[in-house]
């Protein structure tokens, strides 16, 4: 219909014309001191960043990919050792990995929460020679079971790395903040995540004063005094400028938060509404072929960093056209699991060893989730996917 709502994937103008004003404030204030790398802001980021995380130390750095390879350094990776992780993942997870000289090793999903399965990490270990880290993916807004994970790492004496750069806020299953239980977080403020910069930049967080302090030298080339190197590190540092952006937008990220998890409850009962069920019932269950997310109950919190449906593999590609159609906006995250990855054919992963995560590749789709859409292009993006998927089920739908 011509005058249907357009609704992009993600819209970041309606944010910052809301904020416009502190922003443009603080952004002044940095130009006019001249002072842009570490300084105040950045200092002020970090300790605001710490207290948010319910750790003790947070240390800036460039972005969300820098933050995996600064933690590795930092936990003392070495050439040649493996580190457990997810391939159903964002390539920095694997990337960042692969950068230190250190080997991936894939672990499959749970194709309920999308997060790597703990069970199937175990498998994973056991089966490494060197093993110096396992690193979860706390996917989507969603936490993965870090008891699990700490157990893990416990049982094989090794640090747990959490990759929560889609995860900011997020709690667990316990109510515990995604960051808090790991050796190392990492976070990235790439601007499409709920706490974004306007530019990359990322953040590690610890409760080990060890560690942030070799973060801390690592980002500025391992130097503590100018010119004095300790070991080799990084420039890997958080613009001020960006640091001051981020100030700002903490202040209003739990109003954020809330406005996702609001979006996301829309969707969910107009889906179900419409017949689907959510994440826990596979597709090959039958009934209406669309599962919702599954959000994990209260005291876990789920931020939506994205609302990812599932639909059988063969309809996907086509719903995501009928929504272009549409002036909907949608996207795949992500098409290709880092094991089916050219660049990591030297692994040796072949098609189908990992059956949770391919799955999850060829039927996922990211609907629009960012908290200033309004009522009616809410009930557009879920009219249009619902009848969609009624008339390819050849089902009745009315939503």
């Amino acid at each position: 219909m011509s005058d249907s709502p357009v609704v992009p994937l993600l819209d970041l103008k309606p944010q910052y014309q809301a904020i416009k004003a502190e922003i443009d404030e603080v952004v002044a204030k940095v130009i006019t001191s001249q002072v842009f790398i570490l300084g105040p802001e950045i200092e002020a980021l970090e300790k605001e960043l710490a207290e948010y995380c319910g750790v003790s130390h947070a240390i800036g750095c460039s972005n969300g990919s820098d933050a995996i390879v600064l933690a590795l350094m930092a936990v003392g990776a070495t050439h040649g050792e493996e580190v457990v992780c997810p391939s159903y993942t964002f390539f920095a997870t694997g990337g960042a990995i692969a950068r230190v000289g250190l080997t991936p090793v894939w672990a499959d999903i749970d194709p309920v929460t999308y997060n790597m399965c703990p069970k199937l990490a175990a498998d994973a270990a056991a089966k490494c020679r060197k093993l110096r880290a396992i690193m979860p993916v706390h996917l989507y807004g969603q936490a993965a079971d870090m008891d699990a994970f700490a157990a893990l790492g416990a049982r094989f004496n090794v640090p747990v790395i959490e990759d929560a750069a889609q995860a900011i806020g997020s709690r667990d299953a316990h109510g515990a903040p995604v960051g808090a239980k790991g050796a190392i977080a990492t976070w990235s403020f790439f601007p499409s995540k709920n706490l974004g910069g306007f530019g990359d930049g990322g953040m590690c967080t610890t409760d080990s004063a060890a560690h942030a302090d070799r973060l801390k030298m690592l980002r500025v080339h391992g130097s503590k005094i100018k010119y004095q190197h300790e070991f080799v590190g990084m420039n890997g540092r958080l613009d001020a400028l960006q640091a001051a952006v981020l100030r700002v937008k903490l202040r209003h990220l739990e109003s954020w938060h809330a406005g996702r998890q609001r979006n996301a409850a829309f969707y969910d009962e107009a889906f179900a509404k419409a017949g689907a069920t959510d994440s826990r019932t596979a597709l090959s269950a039958g009934g209406f072929p669309l599962r919702f997310p599954y959000r994990i109950p209260a005291p876990a919190r789920h931020i939506y960093n994205q609302y990812i449906i599932r639909v059988p593999a063969g309809m996907r590609d086509d719903l995501r056209a009928h929504l272009t159609e549409q002036k909907i906006g949608s996207e795949i995250y992500y098409p290709i699991p880092l094991h089916l990855q050219q660049c990591f054919e030297y692994l040796g992963a072949k098609k189908g060893s990992l059956p949770h995560s391919e799955a999850a590749s060829l039927e996922t789709v990211a609907l629009p989730i960012f908290p200033e859409l309004t009522q009616e292009q809410l009930a557009h993006v879920a009219r249009q996917v619902a009848h969609f998927v009624g008339a390819g089920s050849k089902t009745a739908v009315g939503v």
